[in-house]
């Protein structure tokens, strides 16, 4: 009886713990610069650094028992992960819509607790339904120059609400000083996910710092999906 319980308290301790990020954020800092162009050839040939770190992803399994901050910044730490492990894997490549296809997010290639997830099940079946937060879109990198920037650093649950507002804040604001009372340019993301952000010249207004009035034009941008390098 004292085996089992002992075994109990094991097992329910690896369900609860939490990663440590600290060499995901060391090899962001190494090849991925302040304004998210990455290295890719440096990555490729130091690949076993980036394998490690998708590896040891894989080991995770983020359940109910960790906080919504912890299940949040672990989701968008893999998606970016595995996106980069997906370019590096296959570099040289002028573009993520090169592969498979021209449709890479839906590839099954990502191993997480014993399961199997393409990155459009990680965004769109667990980021974007479980956490319902807008900011998601500037936090996760679809390695293409019109992404929001890749964060040269690893989400951290601690801080994640300030990451994500200072990530949130500093897309939107790219390219706002174009803008007129009547028209606003902006990513295509707002198009894509526009039921995400409910009021849009709203959400605009909060973090653009200028103001968007309901009446303004919306108009969204080309997206240019040539690699983030």
């Amino acid at each position: 009886m004292r085996y089992f319980f002992f075994a109990f308290l094991f097992y329910a301790s690896l369900a609860t713990a939490q990663p440590n990020y600290s060499v995901y954020n060391a090899l962001l800092g190494k090849y991925v610069s302040s304004s998210g162009q990455v290295d890719y050839k440096n990555l490729k040939d130091h690949a076993t650094e980036l394998h490690a770190v998708t590896l040891y992803f894989s080991t995770q399994n983020p359940t109910e028992a960790w906080s919504r901050n912890e299940r949040m910044a672990f989701w968008i730490n893999a998606y970016n992960a595995f996106t980069i492990q997906l370019i590096v894997d296959n570099y040289p490549v002028e573009s993520i819509t090169k592969l498979d296809g021209g449709k890479p997010w839906d590839v099954k290639r990502i191993n997480i607790g014993g399961k199997s997830y393409s990155l459009n099940q990680i965004e769109n079946e667990i980021l974007r339904p479980q956490f319902q937060d807008p900011r998601i879109h500037f936090a996760i990198n679809c390695a293409a120059k019109s992404c929001p920037p890749l964060y040269n650093k690893a989400f951290e649950p601690k801080s994640l609400n300030q990451q994500l507002e200072q990530r949130t804040r500093a897309f939107v604001r790219t390219g706002s000083d174009k803008w007129s009372a009547t028209t606003v340019k902006v990513s295509k993301i707002f198009d894509w996910y526009h039921g995400d952000f409910k009021n849009l010249n709203a959400f605009l207004q909060q973090y653009s710092g200028k103001t968007v009035s309901n009446s303004a034009k919306i108009e969204y941008l080309d997206y240019n999906w040539d690699l983030n390098q």
